[in-house]
């Protein structure tokens, strides 16, 4: 048995409003997914976060490594992938690649061995999981609590139990903010807030200690991810937990955050931290320190996917006879990728969605939406996609 095709493709869809967060505007959603397929004719899908483009051109690099490979030995594959990258690219769109890859070979294991990832990965540790929105963005790059207080009361009328809205554009107006939406939601939801590092510590010291009363169930990326002592300070001057991690890279980014005691909630964005295979070592090395894992999730239903089946095999730390709340990111935002690319019978209902124990990641890829997305001669672009053999 072995892999005979890697096929990558580049897919875009362009919003109908644009929408803000503290950095910058999004007016498109662009994302990277990966096809790897096997001599029996099972194929595995994977994504990568990041830029599209990019890591597009890594997972061409690492293509020629993984030709010819034996299928169902993820682990040898990701060592091979991290070998032949970590003297020049130990974090960033490379590791995004060999994350998108992985993703792909654990799915493609699942659909070869008729089996679902979840027990792949040890097993099933619980048959549902909580999700919560993540939206309230800003319109344009000024701060209008009307419209988000009404998105907030729009996610607590669909059954969420938290949601999560964006903060960082200016620490009064994030205030006068987080006020509405709790207001509007009342005391009963869990309500995150995310800066995307827009914040120094002295900012984001003040707008915590600001917003404590509003019952903030976490903090997200408060201040730079390069910062690691000034997130263990922080951690100091609030009863906020505080979350990050959605930027760094394999487990030993995350042993020095975890190291550091910068967190309390770390979150590895699968497609970009590693994969599932480095996934699972990331939660390892959490469990050692006593950090819960709540992974980011930013893209297609590939990467929903692939994180559900992850936050079901997680364990509970620590055990306990009622078994903490289990979340897992769901975006909200305008993505027609999300919404078309795949199928699945993971679907939010009622506060949860019900773990699948369908073969692999629990999804099929409608590839009519596939070529509609992916760029192409038609729409003025360059398709972006490659396809490699092995004969």
């Amino acid at each position: 048995m072995k892999i005979t095709s890697i096929e990558s493709f580049v897919l875009c869809d362009k919003l109908k409003q644009s929408f803000y967060f503290s950095q910058w505007e999004y007016s498109e959603r662009k994302i990277c997914i990966v096809k790897v397929t096997s001599d029996t004719g099972h194929v595995g899908w994977g994504e990568g976060y990041g830029p599209a483009g990019m890591i597009k051109a890594g997972i061409e690099h690492l293509t020629p490594f993984v030709i010819g490979q034996h299928p169902l030995e993820t682990e040898t594959i990701w060592s091979i992938m991290y070998r032949r990258t970590m003297d020049f690219a130990r974090s960033g769109v490379l590791v995004s690649a060999i994350s998108a890859i992985d993703v792909a070979l654990w799915d493609l294991k699942g659909r070869i061995l008729e089996l679902p990832v979840h027990i792949l990965l040890g097993g099933k540790k619980r048959d549902t999981i909580i999700p919560y929105a993540t939206g309230m963005y800003f319109t344009d790059d000024s701060v209008m609590s009307d419209a988000l207080s009404k998105e907030a009361v729009h996610y607590a009328q669909l059954g969420y139990k938290g949601m999560k809205m964006k903060v960082g554009l200016d620490i009064e107006a994030d205030i006068a903010n987080v006020k509405t939406v709790r207001e509007a939601i009342g005391p009963d939801i869990d309500l995150m807030i995310d800066a995307n590092h827009a914040y120094n510590l002295r900012e984001a010291v003040q707008l915590a200690n600001a917003v404590e009363k509003y019952n903030i169930y976490w903090f997200e990326e408060p201040i730079s991810p390069e910062y690691y002592d000034q997130y263990s300070e922080l951690r100091t001057k609030t009863s906020i937990p505080i979350a990050g991690g959605e930027c760094e890279y394999l487990r030993f980014g995350f042993q020095t955050l975890l190291k550091s005691r910068s967190v309390d909630i770390v979150q590895p964005d699968i497609c970009a931290s590693g994969g599932l295979s480095e996934a699972k070592r990331i939660a390892a090395i959490a469990s050692v320190y006593g950090v819960e894992v709540i992974p980011h999730t930013w893209g297609s239903g590939i990467a929903i996917a692939a994180a559900m089946h992850f936050v079901a095999n997680l364990d509970s730390m620590p055990g306990r006879l009622k078994s903490p709340t289990s979340y897992i990111e769901y975006d909200q935002t305008e993505n027609g990728l999300r919404e078309e690319l795949t199928t699945t019978d993971m679907i939010f209902d009622n506060g949860l969605i019900v773990i699948s124990d369908t073969p692999g990641l629990g999804f099929e890829v409608n590839e009519d939406a596939l070529y509609k997305y992916a760029q192409s001669p038609q729409n003025g672009l360059r398709i972006e996609e490659s396809i490699i053999v092995q004969t």
